[in-house]
């Protein structure tokens, strides 16, 4: 097994104790994950589910690959050949983590990923040998570049490409040789204002494939139900794309059993049906985000990129650690952008995953 880097959050522990000990108790943001209900009509859905005495299947049920066929379609405005090009997965990190060893990529070849980057693009990389390179731009890109990974919305700047932007990469991927992913787990909590129902685009979709005949070869789309349905606790996610590349990926996964339990799948198609809890979701985002980019920016600090997803990338133009300390007295609990750009970092990521009551008291505190 090959060296891996330490786990960055527990490097958080002497900050996270400061935190605590604040007189008001802490507001941890570091952390993007849910803490509103799980809706019901998922819930209800499991509960149904429970009697799973059979293996369920690698590939997933009928049921959930037709769903997820529908989502693309209703909600990305992607058309997919079939059942085929689609496969559940348990959550979408360990997709990413071994994405590379499932494509046969290893010693001598790249792994491209973004320059700020949620680091287990790297680890997914050691972990099948290869090198990884934090590479924005396709002209960086090497020959010998196996694996292109895009993130838009991004972890964690909420930075997004546009059709255009996607289309370049797929374009310059291709020319490499490469299979291209993007990891789209954020798409449905996009802030661009005038605020949108309508999902940050997808890789996916016609526009950013572009023209020609290649269609969805070596390209494929990442998606988690954990923001948009709050089921992170659920390990519910799916790849789409390349059917191609969808069946070398579930030919490995049998082998290893990598399958989602069958009641989460049952649940799955409960999420994936109804737009109706994700639009309340979103909502109660949107209003912890207003409050807090007011109180950030009353407190001399600047937002950058930040067009979706369940964060805030912000600095105060001083080392990121600082930043972290400087929070830490307040009661609040960040994630400093080293984790992401390197030790150089001045950035800070904030979460929007807190309770209302929580997101009003870190907006205080900042005050």
């Amino acid at each position: 097994m090959p060296a891996l880097p330490d786990f960055p959050w527990d490097s958080l522990a002497p900050f996270a104790a400061r935190a605590r000990a604040h007189a008001e108790g802490i507001v941890d943001l570091s952390v993007g994950s849910p803490v509103d209900p799980t809706p019901e009509v998922v819930r209800t859905a499991l509960i149904a589910a429970t009697d799973a005495h059979s293996y369920p299947q690698t590939m997933g049920t009928l049921a959930l690959r037709e769903a997820i066929v529908r989502w693309y379609a209703r909600r990305r405005g992607v058309t997919l050949p079939g059942v085929d090009a689609v496969l559940p997965t348990i959550g979408s990190k360990e997709l990413v983590a071994l994405l590379p060893l499932l494509l046969d990529v290893g010693a001598g070849d790249t792994v491209v990923h973004p320059e700020t980057a949620y680091p287990t693009y790297a680890v997914g990389a050691a972990i099948a040998g290869a090198r990884a390179l934090g590479a924005d731009d396709p002209a960086d890109w090497p020959a010998g570049t196996k694996l292109v990974w895009l993130n838009s919305p991004g972890n964690p700047t909420g930075s997004v490409l546009d059709a255009g932007a996607l289309r370049a990469r797929v374009e310059a991927a291709r020319s490499l040789g490469a299979v291209i992913v993007n990891d789209e787990c954020y798409a449905e909590l996009g802030w661009k204002a005038p605020f949108s129902d309508r999902p940050v685009t997808s890789i996916l979709e016609s526009d950013a494939l572009g023209d020609g005949d290649a269609g969805l070869a070596n390209v494929l789309s990442v998606y988690s139900l954990s923001k948009q349905s709050n089921l992170a606790g659920y390990r519910a996610a799916f790849v789409a794309g390349d059917p191609a590349l969808i069946a070398r990926i579930l030919a490995v996964r049998k082998h290893a059993g990598l399958i989602p339990p069958a009641p989460v799948q049952a649940a799955m198609v409960a999420a994936l049906d109804d737009d109706a809890h994700v639009a309340e979701q979103k909502a109660r985002y949107a209003r912890r985000r207003g409050m807090l980019v007011t109180a950030l920016t009353e407190a001399g600090f600047s937002i950058d990129h930040s067009e979706a997803g369940l964060y805030l990338w912000v600095t105060r133009g001083e080392p990121a650690l600082e930043t972290i300390a400087w929070l830490a007295e307040r009661g609040i609990l960040a994630a400093p952008g080293t984790f992401y750009e390197g030790e150089r970092s001045q950035h800070v990521r904030i979460a929007l995953t807190a309770t209302d009551e929580r997101i009003a008291a870190a907006a205080s505190r900042l005050r």
